[in-house]
């Protein structure tokens, strides 16, 4: 079962979908309180919340099946939301995904001891920045994740086109307006810094054909998410994927092993909560 819904946020109003759980066995998933677990997609870069070749479509229904509630959005200028993208930057983004947080952790049937936050390249920092100031936030994935906000992005649009931007102007990248607002924000934030803030466990995925967002970055942060004192992290390499996994095939592995790897984490647990009862 999907709806499509608004969450309103200030003066902006953030389209989003929420699925709820489909399969039966899915009961698994609930903790103590009989509610089910939520997962919360952040798209990337001038994405939306369908993503390329339907991607978070199929993740959201993939991981509906298995018991969870899934709730993913547009940020404010993207897909069917209201506002201009490119007019703020990171700072807004992560405001709106605490706002999306709000909405999710108000329905009766949502265990608020388990909140997923799942990104995408940009989408992945912005979620890791979230996760690193909101313990609501107990289990992130990171899907082909920027590790260098700006330097990664100005990489995307050009290092010519971003040479052009004036002070009291924007870029058009793509039909998007992007300010020097935006520029800046994306460099007050670095997501190696903040990441040792955030205590749950952790999930890398990345692709290695990945030509946007360096697979690089994927060990790095395994070995950085590692040195902190609390939580585990996994890494995946989706072979021969490139940055969205676009093929069958890399989408099946990708969305595949990120379900295997919640559910195993479930299990574990819930098999540590029984051991302590």
């Amino acid at each position: 079962m999907e709806h499509h819904i608004t969450i309103p946020c200030g003066e902006l109003e953030l389209a989003a979908t929420l699925h709820y759980p489909t399969d039966k066995e899915g009961a698994d998933c609930r903790g103590g309180s009989g509610k089910w677990p939520v997962i919360v997609i952040c798209h990337g870069f001038i994405g939306n919340r369908i993503g390329v070749d339907r991607l978070f479509v199929k993740a959201a229904r993939a991981f509906s099946s298995q018991g969870y509630m899934v709730l993913r959005f547009d940020y404010a200028g993207c897909g069917e939301s209201t506002g201009d993208y490119g007019s703020e930057g990171l700072d807004a983004m992560i405001v709106q995904t605490r706002r999306v947080l709000d909405y999710a952790l108000s329905l009766d049937c949502v265990d608020s001891h388990q909140v997923v936050l799942l990104g995408h390249s940009l989408g992945g920092a912005v979620a890791l920045l979230t996760a690193a100031s909101d313990r609501r936030v107990r289990t992130l994935v990171m899907w082909s994740a920027v590790a260098h906000p700006h330097n990664d992005i100005v990489r995307i649009v050009g290092k010519d086109a971003y040479r052009q931007l004036e002070a009291d102007k924007g870029i058009d990248h793509k039909g998007y307006l992007l300010t020097p607002v935006f520029f800046d924000s994306l460099s007050k934030h670095q997501p190696f810094e903040q990441l040792r803030k955030f205590g749950g466990d952790v999930l890398i995925a990345h692709g290695t054909a990945d030509d946007d967002i360096p697979v690089d970055y994927a060990p790095l942060y395994q070995k950085m998410f590692w040195l902190r004192a609390d939580g585990q992290c996994d890494l995946e390499l989706i072979f021969q994927a490139d940055h969205t996994f676009s093929n069958r095939d890399s989408t099946l592995t990708l969305i595949g092993k990120t379900s295997a790897w919640l559910l195993d984490l479930q299990k574990r647990k819930k098999e540590w909560y029984d051991w302590m009862i």
